[in-house]
């Protein structure tokens, strides 16, 4: 009797070592969503979201989240900070904090690659980065602003939904946070269900959790400005790499374009002051995203495509000097060849640089920071870019890479508020102009 009571006792104890043993490898297995038909990893980059109403003719994304089972990595989406702590920027405005959340991957990309693409959004537009993190493959560091509970909490959601729903996401990406601090979230992170979201739709997704937020709420983000120079510095220093792309968030990198980079600046020559200018295309949202600069010009022949802001503001994107950018698609052109492998190169210098010249550039990483005394829209970007040019920085156009902002841009669309916003810091910029003067003369002159 005693034997068998022992025999008895040993069967259980391998039977629940087995079991034990395969709920761990299930549990492993359902760490991100299961995705049916087609992988993350090989979808055409075009097809990872809808861009608006007009696209729903186009190939979409046959994605599922079939795992049920989330309990398993709910600490991996909560965010990593304490809402009463954070770092004041130098107006005691704006509360920052680094590193919130970091995808998988994030370390060992910006280990392996010389580039980290940069970049900051509002609540909002946050869904442009499906599309930009499946075409950006190297790290990506994204600076969030949030204010007050119900955005903050919309936040959270949403980024559960991103990185359950996109591989790329999940692995790829570092979030930062500011917060205002007029209306600073006063409630502490935590996980969120998000078990009834489809993730075939992030930008329906993100609209049916922007529309829950109360009209006051509402009202006082359309009376108060987004602190755009705040959110690049703050994007740009999370970057772990020498080489920063800062882009904003609805600035789509040209597929393939971080490999090409990091081929690129292993190829060239050390340029510790040029920044190198990847020339940006707006285009019809009936097509699909180019892949390659010849079918960016076939776009450019037909109408469906042209310069960034060509039509609201020439001024814009003017010093790259298109004209010149174009020449190399046709065949018997010196780098021509280049085209048809896709290798970047450098089309040519900047020469005819002006003020309000604001490219979408990479540089190193001790380029000056944005000025934050400019808030909203209006001489953010471009006060920068001025700086850089008065410190004696090249700035260097390549190809055949490039960038899409999705939508063809007419002034009748422009916002009144954004003019209200650009008038209060043109006022402010001729006091910049003075010190940027003052600060390189002085360097200048010992």
């Amino acid at each position: 009797m005693n034997h068998r009571s022992r025999y008895f006792s040993l069967l259980i104890v391998m039977v629940l070592s087995l079991t034990n043993i395969l709920f761990t490898f299930l549990l492993l297995q359902s760490k991100t969503c299961t995705l049916t038909n087609t992988p993350l990893e090989v979808l055409k980059p075009d097809t990872a979201t809808h861009w608006n109403n007009n696209l729903q003719q186009q190939e979409e994304l046959t994605v599922q989240c079939m795992s049920q089972n989330y309990d398993s990595f709910a600490d991996e989406n909560v965010l990593n900070l304490n809402i009463h702590l954070g770092k004041w920027d130098n107006r005691r405005l704006y509360k920052s904090f680094d590193s919130v959340l970091i995808g998988t991957k994030f370390l060992e990309l910006s280990e392996s690659n010389a580039v980290c693409l940069a970049t900051q959004s509002s609540l909002e537009k946050i869904y442009s980065l499906v599309q930009v993190a499946h075409h950006w493959t190297g790290p990506i560091s994204v600076a969030i602003y949030a204010a007050g509970d119900e955005e903050f909490e919309a936040l959270q959601k949403y980024l559960i939904f991103l990185r359950k729903c996109y591989m790329p996401i999940f692995e790829r990406i570092n979030f930062s946070l500011t917060v205002p601090k007029q209306k600073s979230p006063t409630k502490q992170p935590q996980n969120f269900d998000v078990l009834n979201y489809d993730c075939t739709r992030p930008e329906a997704t993100l609209s049916n959790l922007v529309s829950q937020i109360s009209e006051e709420h509402t009202n006082w983000r359309l009376r108060n400005v987004y602190p755009q120079n705040h959110m690049r510095n703050l994007a740009r220093k999370n970057c772990q790499t020498d080489w920063v792309f800062l882009t904003d968030i609805d600035i789509i990198p040209s597929i393939g374009l971080a490999s090409s980079l990091n081929q690129f600046l292993r190829d060239t020559e050390k340029c510790d002051k040029c920044a190198y200018v990847v020339p940006t295309y707006e285009i019809d949202t009936r097509v699909k995203f180019p892949s390659n600069k010849s079918e960016l010009m076939r776009l450019t022949r037909k109408g469906l495509a042209r310069p960034f802001h060509w039509k609201v503001f020439i001024h814009n994107q003017y010093a790259t000097n298109f004209t010149r950018w174009v020449l190399d698609v046709s065949p018997g052109s010196k780098e021509y060849e280049n085209i048809l492998a896709g290798k970047t190169y450098i089309s040519h210098n900047v020469t005819n640089f002006e003020f309000l010249y604001e490219p979408f550039y990479v540089s190193k990483d001790i380029a000056p920071a944005h000025d934050e005394r400019f808030l909203g829209y209006g001489y953010t970007r471009n006060t920068q870019v001025y700086e850089m040019f008065i410190a004696g920085y090249q700035f260097k156009v390549l190809s055949p890479v490039f960038t899409v902002h999705w939508g063809l841009q007419s002034r009748r669309n422009r916002s009144v508020w954004r003019e209200r916003q650009n008038i209060l810091n043109r006022r402010q910029f001729e006091q910049f102009k003075k010190e940027i003067y003052t600060k390189y003369l002085h360097k200048t002159s010992k």
